[in-house]
């Protein structure tokens, strides 16, 4: 059940990368072709960070 709940919140997520990536990436170019090529290598790294960070947490809750 508990997973349940923590993949809800996970929906939050989304928007807020495709946010956070538009915006560093407008911040850094000026043509569309490039800010969306940054936004997306940008939402990949962020979704990948958060992977593992979480795959550490679930490995420190796991052990203790």
């Amino acid at each position: 059940m508990m997973l349940l709940a923590a993949i809800n919140q996970l929906w939050h997520a989304a928007p807020l990368i495709v946010a956070i990536s538009l915006v560093y990436a407008g911040t850094r170019h000026e043509d569309p072709q490039a800010i969306l090529g940054h936004a997306v290598r940008l939402g990949v790294w962020i979704t990948g960070f958060m992977g593992v960070v979480a795959a550490l947490l679930f490995v420190i809750a796991w052990w203790l």
